[in-house]
């Protein structure tokens, strides 16, 4: 059985100062000792993820993280650290003990609103500190849902998981789909999968499968194709798909072949639309042609692999963009949660599909390049652009051509 990708589930981020059981509840929560637990202040240094089944929520990352309040240099960059994973919280929950609340909850209380992170209060160890009335009753007067347990004890935790449930936010239960409102019921749909060097051996990558269950969830059906094989795959057919769904890399063959009145696009302009903002993207995409010799452009991916010789992050895209323009771009390559701070020295950034990361990181990403008035758009629109085909790879997503065609 496969699981359910990281990017997939919800974030649950757990924030509070030193020593307040913190990975005593992870390790509650989980059933399982996944955080070590000590007397001494500090212990949590990077954050420590725990991916599991939280009925009836379904697939959930609990993420423990360092105390706010450490101290000295290392303390400096754990909370660094820290403050990185409300970046990617879909859900947070802010621990402390039941008579404790000062500038360090609040703060972490103003940095969810700020980011508008559904929260909940834990008063933990209730077993040797009693939960102070007048702290129970300003987080009341707040609206803010909050429980009294003790982690180590493993009291309230049962009523903590309902809570956790009634705070979730609703979207969570009605997730957006990939492909399902361009393809109606009973509609066929081609996907292109080229079988090449950059393809797992065994498998496909992530966003053909979650594109294959999407299809499926709603209840159409579809044709797996290798860009060789389709324009026959085309011919067999007694009537037209409703949609063509290719690989980037082979888009402009995949264009060629795919009829007039047939809707076609790419995989990764599909995940861009479902991870982060398509008509931010859209928009992004037209300052390539404000690019020139000497700019520096940033690559962001969200994973992490071994590049092959022509990997598409690091080879391709840079070469088609500098004959594009005709002369050097500096290109600087981030991969993983590694997201520069400084993006006001770059003039564009182009992302990857970020299949791998949940899209409360995605849309923090966005936001952060908008805040430094940084332009960004991502693999996929930024291949369709170069290969001349973005206007009809934009087909099905019709304000999103609105917004490149008017930026």
């Amino acid at each position: 059985m496969q699981k359910t990708p990281k990017g997939l589930r919800l974030h649950i981020g757990i924030f509070g100062r030193r020593n307040v059981g913190k990975s005593s509840l992870l390790n509650a929560l989980t059933s399982q000792s996944i955080s070590i637990v000590s007397d001494t202040p500090g212990t949590t240094t990077d954050p420590v993820e725990k991916a599991m089944e939280l009925l009836p929520l379904g697939p959930v990352v609990f993420i423990d993280t360092a105390g706010i309040d450490d101290l000295g240099a290392l303390g400096e960059m754990r909370i660094k650290k820290t403050m990185e994973v409300f970046g990617r919280t879909d859900l947070g929950i802010l621990v402390t003990e039941g008579n404790v609340w000062g500038e360090f909850e609040e703060k972490i209380k103003n940095i969810f609103n700020e980011q508008n992170i559904p929260f909940l209060v834990v008063l933990n160890k209730k077993d040797i500190i009693p939960p102070s009335k007048e702290l129970e009753l300003s987080l009341k007067e707040q609206s803010i849902p909050f429980i009294s347990l003790s982690a180590i004890n493993q009291q309230g935790i049962d009523e903590l998981k309902e809570l956790l449930l009634q705070t979730t936010p609703k979207e969570w239960f009605n997730p957006p789909t990939l492909v399902g409102d361009l393809l109606p019921a009973g509609e066929l749909a081609i996907l292109v999968v080229p079988i090449d060097l950059q393809a797992p051996k065994g498998r496909l990558i992530l966003p053909q499968v979650q594109t294959i269950r999407d299809i499926l969830d709603n209840d159409a059906y579809c044709m797996v194709v290798k860009e060789r094989e389709l324009r026959d795959a085309l011919e067999r057919l007694n009537r037209k798909p409703k949609l063509v769904i290719c690989d980037s890399q082979c888009v402009l063959k995949t264009v060629a072949d795919t009829p007039k009145d047939v809707q076609v696009t790419t995989f990764s302009i599909v995940m861009a639309r479902f991870k982060g903002d398509l008509p931010t993207f859209a928009k992004g995409l037209k300052n390539i042609e404000n690019l020139r010799p000497g700019d520096k452009v940033l690559i962001a991916e969200a994973c992490t692999h071994h590049p092959l010789a022509d990997d598409i992050g690091r080879v391709k895209i840079p070469r088609w963009l500098q004959q594009y323009i005709g002369g050097k771009i500096n290109f600087d390559v981030y991969a993983g949660r590694n997201f520069p701070e400084n993006l006001e020295q770059y003039k564009l950034i182009i992302h990857c599909a970020a299949c791998t990361l949940n899209r409360k990181e995605m849309l923090t990403r966005i936001y952060k390049a908008k805040q430094k008035n940084v332009p960004i758009t991502n693999y996929g629109l930024t291949i369709s652009f170069l290969q001349g085909v973005i206007n009809r790879c934009l087909e099905p997503f019709p304000y999103a051509k609105l917004c490149f065609e008017e930026s």
